[in-house]
């Protein structure tokens, strides 16, 4: 989505899912071999959106390529070592941070997917579902079988951790329709209510009008999950309330 903004874009990642991503792939184990793809095409600007690339390896980099801007995608307020911030949360509080002069807010990211969707109209049936990419917590399993009897459009990713263990009980139970790295617009799009994070993916619902509720399953969904709260959308952290808020 951002990477719209320039002209000439390679991404770099761990992962080598080349279908998820619309620009050339460089896959690398490790941030050394980061280093070497980013000294090789010495580019004018990197841009990371990677929890693990601490400020200690982000001192690295600038002293490797003084010369490289480097921006960092950030919605924790934690402390950097780079040229620019980007912050792309719903209620950025900027004085948060310890340098606020290299914060750059913009406004929340909405694939060009969700735009053309929008456009059009489904019929509405069933519980839109995804919380996340890894599902470190397993709730996507706990909530299905809390929802035996309601229609599912389940959407994960094949870097969730249960994935077969959810392909199993999806293949038993006939009311889950599974999408794996399939575009949640169309799914979102078809459901009359969401259950999600309050991440990115409540930016999107928000767009796409959809209900829903969220459930908090990481620190770094707390300023998300205090705009919702705000907009009074229902966030909670015991995913066994879900039920409670299904008709």
């Amino acid at each position: 989505m951002y990477a719209k903004n320039f002209d000439d874009v390679i991404y770099v990642s761990k992962s080598n899912e080349q279908a998820l991503v619309p620009y050339p792939l460089k896959t690398i184990k490790n941030e050394e071999e980061f280093f070497e793809i980013v000294k090789k095409l010495n580019p004018k600007q990197v841009i990371v959106d990677n929890y693990e690339f601490t400020i200690e390896y982000q001192k690295q980099f600038k002293k490797l390529f003084g010369n490289i801007k480097l921006s960092c995608f950030d919605d924790e307020y934690k402390e950097y070592f780079c040229d620019e911030i980007i912050n792309h949360n719903l209620g950025v509080n900027i004085n948060k941070y310890k340098n606020p002069n290299i914060v750059k807010i913009i406004p929340p990211l909405i694939r060009e997917e969700f735009i053309k969707v929008k456009k059009k109209r489904y019929k509405k049936d069933g519980i839109f579902i995804s919380l996340g990419g890894s599902d470190s917590k397993n709730l996507t399993l706990k909530i299905l079988k809390l929802l035996k009897n309601k229609k599912i459009n389940l959407y994960v990713t094949t870097a969730n951790q249960n994935l077969k263990k959810i392909k199993r009980y999806a293949k038993i139970h006939k009311n889950i329709r599974l999408h794996i790295n399939e575009d949640v617009a169309f799914g979102m799009a078809k459901s009359e209510f969401g259950i999600i994070t309050p991440s990115v993916i409540s930016y999107e619902a928000l767009y796409m009008e959809l209900p829903f509720i969220a459930i908090k399953t990481a620190d770094n969904q707390k300023e998300v999950a205090k705009y919702l709260k705000k907009k009074r959308i229902k966030v909670i952290s015991d995913y066994k309330k879900v039920s409670k808020f299904i008709k």
